[in-house]
Parts: structure tokens; C-alpha cells; sequence
């Protein structure tokens, strides 16, 4: 298939439909599948990665030169760009979410009840995922390596800009599920860019049971508006760092620094920069000067100005703007208390920062500031499933049911109840 080619709606709705029945057949071989089969697959699709290295890069090379000739910014193409550093990343994280306990049959509790009967809640797979994410090709690794460990089937739907690299990938996923004995259709790719693929993965409520969107504003808003799927919510990574008065000053110019230009293009970067007016004599300056110094552009308000003519005036779109580029937005507020009401009025519930020697501050922040993930002291671009023990995530959930900040494989689990008896039934009012 040409996936270029514009597809007419019969067709598509034909290879979805075709996808997502495979997927559902599959998915029931996976959720019988052991846990040393599961980590074969695993381990096996890392080595695959590794030894198609080469491949894979020259399929992100062709997906790069079509990106530059699309002129997309400099931050996508950063999230775009793989190389073998990149690889290896992707490598070492299915190896990660290979050695993480397997969640599917585990007991999450049990009790017995006064007439005897034996209750557990055990963890098992959701079923079937459907991924929709653009731009980050190695999205087609971490989800696919997540699914697979936690029982899940996943219809993986990438971004045209990273069509290439993507299907390099899942090639070589498609080799550890062929050398563990497991179903191809346990992960499968959506074999082309027509966007009418999207709308009808987001109808097909009798295959797939959760979506799991990754990617910008338009992309997060049409999947809300549409889908008749539940979601695990990923709205965009609208981060605040909060320098309080009481601040280690060394500490938050080396935090912002990193929160902010570590990478720029990450869910996890700090947009807005918030600061404790009390300290604006002390503490503004220098971070403002060393974002400039580093290449950020600084847009801020009448006090961040006032410290280098080089800051340009920030307007009220910049308080609730995801950059994803070397921009920045500076505010000074009113204490913890200021930020903690700012944050509640612009903030995406992503991530969110404090940086002190205060520990009631940070405790204020951390019991009000309503966010997936609050950090003290640390930067926002640890908002990540594999800087929290998890080897990958699927993305970070600012939703508030089932599954909230990164989603590893426990949430993405469901439970049912397994009860024991021995020959109970229930009385019956009537025959009293």
C-alpha cells in the first residue's frame, strides 16, 4: 500500500476493520501468554533494534529530509531525529519493561467474607489499545513494548512525519513476536497516513478499548471531539517551574537551566518560569540571564523586562502557550500562594515544580497545586516513565480515572474480581 496515496473511505474502513479483527484474535493468545514468552519477545525485538540500526536510521533519514522540506521547526525535528544513541535508548527500554514484574494475574487484594467466601481483585490486560501519536518514532517502540508485557493488543498509528522510521521499528518488533512464538497482529501498524485512518479507529468501539492520544493541541482536540472510545488523556505538557523566595539560588539556575533547554521538544520542558516577587532582586536576574545566554528566547512580564532589555513582553497567550522550542515565558507572583493560583488557572495538570528550602512551601505545593506529577528541588523533564522505574511509558495521563501521570504497564491493566466459594448461595427473603 502507497501511504501517500489517499485512500477512498471504503478502503480504509476495510484495512481497519481488517486490523482490528486480527487484534482482537490476537490479543486472546497474548493475555494466555506466560511471562517468560512475553520477555522473549521482548528481548528478542531489542537485539532486532540493534542489528537494524542501520535500516532504521536510513528510514528516519528519508522521514527527516521530508520534514525539512515540510519546514517543520527545529523542535520537531529534534523529536523526529533518531540516531544510534536513540536506538540503543529504545533497545535498553524494551529490556527494561522485559525485567519489571510481569502485573497481569497479580493479586492487588483479597479478603474473606464472615460467610466464607474467598475474594481477590487480580489485575488482567485492558485488551485492545489504540496508540495515535505523531512525530516521536520511538513511541512505536515504548508503546509497543508496553502493550506486549501487560497483555495488551495495540493498533499503533503513527504521524506521517515519522511514517519511515516508525514502521522500521515495528519491523523489528514484529521479529521478537515471531521468535517468542506470539501472534503478529499482537502489534500491528497502521499501514498508512490517510488521516480518515484516525476517525475510524476513534468508531470502532466493538475492537479497541482504550485510545491513548500522543501528540499536539489539534490532534488531542479532534480525538476528544470524536472519539466513542475511552481515552487516557494526554493533553499538552504545559510545565511550570516555581523559584520561591526561599529558594537555593545554585540550585534553581541549575534546575531551570535543565528544565527548560535539556531538551525543549519534550512534554516534560518548563514553559512558564514563575518567581517569588519577594526575591526578584536576587533570584531573577541570573536565570534570566542564563536562559538568554543559552539560546532561550525570554518573553516576560513588566519585572522580568525591567532585568535585560532582551526580554520581550510577554502577552496573556503566553501564559498558557506548550513552546516545545527554546522560548520561555517569566512571571513574578505572589509567593507559593501566587503560583500555586496561577498554575491553577493556565496549567495543563501535567507537570509541575518547587523549588525551596522551604518545606511547608514545598508541602503547600504539593497538596494544592492539582497536577499529574509535582516535583521538589528536581526538574520537570523527569516528568518521564523511565526516570520513574517504569523502563517506558505510553505517555503521561493528565486525566483523572484509572490512570494518572506516566502510564506504565499496571495502568495498563484493568482488574476483575476472582471469587472462592465452597457452596454458598444467598438467602432469599421469601423463603424466610
Amino acid at each position: 500500500m502507497n501511504n501517500h496515496t489517499a485512500l477512498s473511505a471504503a478502503a480504509v474502513e476495510a484495512v481497519m476493520d481488517d486490523i482490528g479483527q486480527a487484534a482482537v484474535k490476537a490479543q486472546h493468545a497474548l493475555a494466555q501468554a506466560s511471562t517468560a514468552i512475553k520477555n522473549t519477545a521482548l528481548t528478542e525485538a531489542a537485539a532486532s533494534l540493534r542489528r537494524q540500526t542501520g535500516e532504521i536510521l536510513e528510514a528516519n533519514a528519508k522521514d527527516l529530509e521530508e520534514g525539512r522540506a515540510k519546514s517543520l521547526s527545529p523542535a520537531l525535528i529534534d523529536r523526529l531525529a533518531l540516531d544510534v544513541r536513540r536506538v540503543e535508548a529504545m533497545a535498553k527500554g524494551l529490556e527494561e519493561i522485559a525485567a519489571l514484574p510481569d502485573p497481569v494475574g497479580t493479586e492487588i487484594a483479597r479478603w474473606q467474607r464472615p460467610n466464607g467466601l474467598d475474594i481477590a481483585r487480580v489485575r488482567v490486560p485492558i485488551g485492545v489499545i489504540g496508540i495515535i501519536y505523531e512525530s516521536r518514532p520511538n513511541v512505536t517502540a515504548d508503546a509497543g513494548g508496553l502493550c506486549l508485557k501487560s497483555g495488551n493488543a495495540a493498533i499503533l498509528r503513527g504521524g506521517s512525519e515519522s511514517f519511515h522510521s516508525s514502521l522500521a521499528i515495528h519491523a523489528c518488533l514484529q521479529e521478537g513476536l515471531a521468535a517468542a512464538g506470539l501472534p503478529g497482529a499482537c502489534l500491528q501498524m497502521v499501514p498508512t497516513t490517510d488521516r480518515a485512518a484516525v476517525g475510524v479507529m476513534l468508531r470502532m468501539t466493538g475492537v479497541i478499548d482504550v485510545i491513548v492520544p500522543r501528540g499536539g493541541r489539534s490532534l488531542i482536540e479532534r480525538v476528544i471531539a470524536e472519539s466513542r472510545i475511552p481515552l487516557f488523556q494526554h493533553l499538552e505538557g504545559l510545565c511550570h517551574t516555581y523559584i520561591d523566595g526561599a529558594a537555593d539560588l545554585d540550585m534553581a539556575r541549575k534546575v531551570v537551566l535543565n528544565a527548560k533547554m535539556r531538551r525543549t521538544g519534550v512534554c516534560g520542558a518548563t514553559e512558564p518560569l514563575l518567581g517569588d516577587r519577594r526575591a526578584a532582586a536576587t533570584h531573577l536576574a541570573p536565570l534570566v540571564t542564563d536562559l538568554l545566554e543559552a539560546g532561550c528566547e525570554v518573553r516576560g512580564d513588566p519585572a522580568a523586562q525591567a532585568v535585560d532589555p532582551r526580554v520581550r513582553p510577554a502577552t496573556e497567550t503566553d501564559w498558557s502557550t506548550e513552546y516545545l522550542d527554546a522560548v520561555i515565558s517569566v512571571k513574578l507572583v505572589d509567593g507559593v500562594a501566587g503560583a500555586i493560583d496561577h498554575i491553577g488557572r493556565y496549567g495543563s495538570h501535567h507537570t509541575d515544580s518547587i523549588i525551596t528550602a522551604d518545606a511547608a512551601a514545598a508541602r503547600r505545593f504539593f497538596d494544592e497545586v492539582d497536577s499529574a506529577i509535582v516535583l521538589h528541588n528536581a526538574s520537570t523533564q523527569f516528568a518521564d516513565g523511565g526516570e520513574f522505574g517504569m523502563g517506558a511509558e505510553i505517555g503521561i495521563s493528565t486525566g483523572k480515572l484509572h490512570a494518572r501521570g506516566p502510564v506504565g504497564v499496571e495502568q495498563l491493566t484493568s482488574f476483575k474480581y476472582v471469587v472462592r466459594g465452597s457452596g454458598q448461595v444467598r438467602p432469599c427473603p421469601l423463603l424466610l
